[in-house]
């Protein structure tokens, strides 16, 4: 086993090496030179093992990887962020929003290009997975690539207005709608293959524990499913999601949170004031324990700064918090519309005194009766507070139809490096 794990971190920084020569468009082939040794690593359970824990690294490393380009560029144009730099160029584009953001960001970049090397590698790993003879280890493989896939397809979905349907020269666009889909679809078939045959022992003693496979894709299809607005599958996957269980990325010393990294530094974002950039009805209340979770005053002089999954270089990093999962039910259910029981669940957010990641908002209960749009209002208010950072933020302002003024960008352009070498890119959004 520890020579297993010391080969899967070597194959880790290879991957890693890779990643950095890769980076271009998803029109791009992402091959290692050595294509041989390629395909013999990718014949094995070691390699193909190496191959899927690279995913996570490559979703969550640094500035390049999908964790940080999606929070950086929602929290800008969202309002959570503000700028404390006017020389990170990026950064600057995104606060200052409207046209200014062009195909030459390279925080949208970095966002489509790890997507899209996530996407690449993790179709290797699971059709590669399908010719074992371990099927119970293939599963976990299959099942555990297929999150990343989803992640990075749903990723992409949540920021354009149509993504590349796969890998390859000059590969076809589909809507955002079907892009959720398509990451449902990714997801089904993960459950499948585990209910055909469960996940291996062995196979889960090689990658990170922190990752609860099965309540993750449960968590992810409710996420998405609610996003294509099918909410009777969203409350079906979130009721299937065991909330006693945590999910998460972890980090250490070696591998660093990068939310922690910017935040220290002090010379990137910050919060944009203690209301997390809320206005009007959606302004926290003042008793609001998510506020000092989120963020705090230190420095000196003093200055408001992200707290919660930045506060340390080991904070973990949630795939999703068991608030998200319940306010996808208050969501689906108001939607359907059912009133009464959405308030229920709507109130076990804010009258959460703890949960596993401590997000607990601590207040008294709301009382009714709300009228269905002053019960979406609510939830909005409250997943705007309870999801503050993760990214998610832009995807809820088109939902639940906020005012565009209240975005500084509402769909982004395509990279310059994808259309320069795919003639199927669309055209950008002119907002």
């Amino acid at each position: 086993m520890k020579i297993l794990k010391n080969n899967i971190s070597t194959k880790i920084t290879c991957l890693t090496l890779s990643l950095v020569l890769c980076l271009a468009s998803c029109t791009k082939e992402y091959q290692d030179p050595s294509r041989a040794k390629t395909d013999v690593a990718l014949g094995s359970q070691q390699g193909l093992t190496a191959v899927a824990i690279g995913l996570q690294r490559v979703y969550t490393l640094s500035r390049t990887g999908v964790m940080f380009s999606s929070i950086a560029a929602n929290g800008f144009v969202t309002n959570e962020f503000r700028l404390l730099n006017s020389g990170n160029i990026p950064e600057l584009q995104l606060s200052t929003g409207g046209s200014t953001v062009d195909g030459t960001n390279t925080i949208l970049f970095n966002l489509w290009a790890s997507a899209n090397k996530i996407v690449y590698d993790a179709d290797l790993v699971i059709s590669n997975a399908n010719n074992l003879g371990d099927k119970s280890y293939a599963a976990g493989l299959i099942a555990y690539s297929s999150i990343f896939k989803a992640l990075a397809i749903g990723n992409m979905a949540q920021f354009w207005e149509k993504i590349p349907d796969g890998t390859g020269k000059n590969v076809a666009y589909i809507t955002r709608a079907a892009g959720f889909n398509k990451a449902i679809a990714v997801l089904d078939n993960a459950l499948t293959v585990i209910a055909a045959n469960p996940i291996s022992a062995s196979f889960l003693n090689n990658v990170p524990a922190d990752v609860n496979i099965i309540n993750t894709i449960h968590a992810l299809k409710a996420r998405y499913a609610l996003f294509s607005g099918n909410y009777t599958l969203a409350l079906t996957e979130a009721n299937a999601v065991d909330l006693t269980k945590a999910s998460f990325f972890k980090f250490d010393a070696t591998s660093p949170n990068i939310l922690f990294s910017i935040i220290s530094s002090n010379n990137v974002f910050q919060p944009l004031n203690e209301n997390l950039g809320l206005t009007g009805a959606n302004v926290p209340d003042g008793a609001d324990k998510r506020i000092p979770f989120y963020t705090l005053t230190a420095g000196s002089p003093a200055t408001l700064r992200m707290n919660g999954f930045a506060a340390a270089t080991a904070s973990p990093f949630p795939i999703y918090l068991p608030g998200e999962i319940i306010l996808i039910k208050a969501e689906a259910l108001a939607r359907q519309p059912d009133l009464t029981s959405s308030l229920i669940e709507l109130n076990k957010v804010v009258t959460k005194t703890s949960d596993l990641f401590g997000v607990a908002a601590a207040l008294p209960p709301l009382v009714g009766p709300y009228t269905q749009q002053q019960l979406l209002d609510l939830i909005y208010k409250h997943r705007s507070i309870e999801l503050y950072a993760s990214g998610l933020k832009i995807e809820d302002m088109r939902r639940f139809n906020q005012p565009l003024t209240d975005r500084k960008r509402n769909f982004f352009p395509y990279p310059f490096q994808e259309r320069d070498n795919n003639t199927n890119t669309p055209a950008d959004p002119t907002f």
